[in-house]
């Protein structure tokens, strides 16, 4: 089973039963697959085939996923695009993978036309997308294509520690077994509403919550973005059941004076991830929201994102824990030789199942060195205790996670050193009450030359997305070094970090 076939089924099954709710709009299942076939047509009509990518470039909205599963359909790839990314970020993304399709919002489409990249189509949400979703008589042309377990369904783009984004190629089958996990780890059913006011681009979203709800029946209710005044009340008038944020967001959220006079009959279940969840922000949730549970989750790009679940009954036993892994996947911490180590110690957290990418698109190198034996080597380092819960030490790779979102130190770095006036750069996370934690910049100037805080961080601005631009800027005379020339930046952070 493929999950554009599942939607097809349940355009039968469940044909009336609502799939997508956003604003005052819904999609019933049916009106969900047959808006998507038209989408499928369209492009079938125009000669692209299977393997040719789609960027889909939108806010969250119920046409996101109309794009997504359409451009499946035809057995393209669909490749969502960070809406917060810099012109010279998409413009990397846009030449890499080669893509020949942009469906975009108005509002973003200037950010892809500035990269200078020639696409074959664009379409339009707000003009040519809505036609072409409201055409009937393209479903009668729509030829149906054999899509292949195994073949290409999505490419999402993640940072890598060489500065340039990775192209993760994740398969039908990878989309599929991972709503039957997290479906099956959430208990969700046909009754629930998941609310959804964290981006669809990336993959938490759109796999841990959007396509699993779909496999269990429910409805998507969308919102456009997380909001400290707006989302509390959303999630009373939707009747949402299920709920996910960053810990950030439960920070703001338990903040609010109106949190605690506020009634959510229907809410079922919180669910964090993406950072680390501290104990007190986790025990005041628990304490205003008695009758919710909630559920840690853990995974990456690279495993649809599935690896392991922190249930409800364990969470504040467990505190640091990722829980234990999820059904039908395996994970071992291993030692640089691939061998696991014995309970207790750290090593690097491999993981196996069917949820694993197929590898990074037009990368063999760099997919030989993350999939060896079939095991992903995450990259991240952790030890399980002698009740096989699985906790995260440390990241290998060097990753700073502000409010969820993944920043990668060499990116910014890279960036600072194409100011003439550097000499030297390094970046490293220091702490933040709201998002986890930062990027800092620490500078040394070449010799003669002046520059001031705000010229780097307003370069920044204008290379990188708002999430990666530094908080602070330090400047110093030189960066502690080991013998092989290496930044010591656990020194930084030690020595600066006040």
């Amino acid at each position: 089973m493929l999950v554009s076939n599942m939607l097809k089924q349940y355009a039968t099954t469940k044909a009336d039963k609502i799939a997508s709710q956003f604003k005052n709009k819904t999609l019933t299942y049916k009106e969900l697959y047959m808006q998507a076939e038209r989408l499928a047509s369209y492009l079938q009509s125009k000669g692209y085939k299977k393997g040719d990518i789609a960027a889909i470039y939108m806010n969250n909205s119920d046409m996101f996923l109309v794009c997504y599963f359409g451009v499946q359909l035809l057995g393209m790839a669909a490749m969502p695009i960070n809406t917060k990314l810099a012109v010279p970020e998409v413009q990397y993304i846009l030449n890499h993978s080669e893509a020949k399709v942009l469906i975009a919002d108005q509002a973003l489409y200037t950010n892809a036309e500035a990269t200078g990249y020639e696409f074959e189509e664009v379409i339009i949400n707000e003009k040519s997308l809505q036609k072409i979703v409201e055409d009937a008589s393209l479903n009668e042309k729509f030829v149906t294509v054999e899509v292949k377990p195994d073949e290409m369904a999505v490419v999402m783009y993640t940072s890598g520690t060489t500065g340039k984004p990775k192209g993760v190629m994740l398969s039908q089958r990878n989309l599929y077994e991972t709503g039957r996990i997290w479906s099956e780890s959430m208990e969700m059913n046909e009754h629930d509403r998941m609310f959804i006011c964290t981006p669809l681009f990336h993959c938490a979203a759109s796999h841990v919550f959007a396509v699993p709800i779909l496999y269990s029946g429910g409805t998507i209710v969308i919102e456009e973005a997380f909001s400290p005044d707006k989302t509390l009340q959303q999630l009373v008038e939707t009747e949402a059941t299920i709920f996910f944020g960053v810990p950030a967001m439960y920070t703001i959220l338990l903040n609010r004076p109106n949190t605690k006079s506020l009634s959510f009959p229907k809410l079922r279940l919180f669910t964090y991830g993406a950072a680390p969840m501290p104990y007190e922000i986790l025990r005041q949730l628990k304490e205003a929201f008695p009758q919710v549970r909630v559920q840690n989750l853990y995974g990456q790009t690279e495993n649809t994102p599935a690896a392991s679940s922190l249930l409800d009954d364990q969470a504040l036993l467990k505190i640091g824990s990722v829980g234990k892994p999820l059904v039908r996947t395996e994970v071992q911490v291993v030692d640089t030789e691939g061998v696991p180590v014995p309970l207790g110690e750290v090593g690097e957290i491999v993981v196996k199942g069917p949820q694993v990418m197929i590898g990074y698109l037009k990368n063999p190198e760099e997919t030989a060195r993350t999939i060896k034996d079939g095991w992903l080597y995450s990259g991240d380092l952790g030890r399980f205790d002698e009740e096989g819960y699985l906790y995260i030490v440390d990241r290998k790779k060097d990753m700073i996670i502000r409010g969820g979102e993944n920043v990668y130190p060499v990116e910014i770095e890279d960036v600072i050193y194409q100011i003439p006036e550097i000499l030297e750069t390094a970046v490293v996370g220091i702490p933040h009450e709201v998002y986890g934690e930062v990027p800092k910049v620490f500078v040394v100037l070449k010799e003669g030359k002046t520059l001031d805080a705000d010229e780097i961080i307003n370069y920044c601005v204008k290379n990188l997305a708002k999430y990666k631009v530094p908080a602070e800027v330090e400047f110093i005379d030189v960066l502690p070094r080991n013998a092989s020339g290496k930044v010591l930046k656990h020194l930084l952070k030690v020595q600066h970090v006040v």
